[in-house]
């Protein structure tokens, strides 16, 4: 998000004070958003757009992802703030798994796309501050969230699923890993108070994968909504998807992509509080609310 940049009143939420900042860019200032604070949790990002290929487009992405966050971590430095958590992406290690193939901390990056390259170079240029100065930095890279008000590709989802609309995914046999947001919320509030989080990056997870065909029975079971899956060829479907310029959206039906986060739970003694389970339950309940 860029343009021009004004801060609000100061608000409350059971207890909680915040202010609205419109606007994240290099110049953006931060002064009085940071005063007093001791941690800051960057979640701000321009986000993955599908069909997005120009270079002004392209640029779009350093703007606010690369150049905006690093000016927000020199702020937070001349403010006084100890640590600072970014929150990137698995799309940094790559955008699919193989099967028995687990993406872990230690992987070479893998970015595919200007929205992954802008959450690599972010991570490095934090670092950079982090070596110079007495910034502690902590990356965590998470994959799909889902939970109560999600978005994008999972609330479409949803929405297909309430509606009961028949899906030719029988046949997938994929394996993903989620992140509940309240399980997401646990893992930062360790990334803050832990002395060892310090330096780290981390992947993070609920802990169970789950299949394509699965993830639907489960938000089915949640919605109370019959399931309509049916079989239909795998490579005839990836044909008709190509056919229809559709292909990246199938791929992230009928794509592997799982993580091992066997190092959150090591250095930071950190488990999910949730399970999946519950957290498509809370996610139903919410969607039942909304829609």
């Amino acid at each position: 998000m860029v343009g021009s940049v004004r801060q609000l009143p100061l608000r409350s939420i059971q207890g909680v004070d915040y202010r609205i900042i419109t606007g994240l860019s290099a110049d953006t200032d931060w002064e009085a958003a940071l005063e007093g604070a001791d941690a800051v949790v960057h979640c701000a990002a321009r986000v993955h757009i599908m069909g997005e290929k120009s270079l002004r487009m392209m640029s779009a992405y350093t703007d606010t992802n690369v150049d905006a966050t690093t000016h927000l971590a020199r702020q937070a430095l001349r403010a006084g703030v100890r640590r600072f958590i970014f929150v990137s992406s698995v799309k940094v290690n790559g955008e699919r798994t193989r099967a028995g193939q687990r993406f872990s901390e230690s992987d070479l990056a893998s970015p595919h796309d200007a929205y992954a390259r802008s959450k690599l170079e972010a991570e490095k240029a934090l670092f950079e501050i982090m070596n110079r100065t007495a910034l502690e930095v902590v990356v965590v890279r998470p994959p799909l969230i889902y939970g109560p008000h999600v978005r994008a590709n999972f609330l479409q989802l949803l929405k297909i699923v309430d509606r009961a609309i028949p899906l030719p995914l029988l046949n997938v046999q994929n394996s993903r890993s989620l992140l509940y947001i309240s399980n997401f919320a646990s893992a930062i509030e360790y990334c803050l108070t832990k002395a060892t989080a310090a330096g780290q990056i981390f992947l993070v997870s609920d802990g169970q994968d789950v299949s394509t065909p699965e993830l639907i029975r489960q938000l089915a079971h949640a919605l109370k909504r019959p399931v309509r899956l049916f079989h239909f060829p795998q490579p005839v479907l990836s044909t008709v998807a190509a056919v229809l310029g559709k292909s990246a959206a199938l791929g992230r039906l009928t794509d592997s992509l799982q993580i091992d986060d066997g190092k959150i739970r090591t250095v930071l003694q950190w488990r999910p509080v949730y399970t999946q389970t519950q957290g498509f339950s809370a996610t139903a309940e919410w969607y039942r609310r909304a829609y």
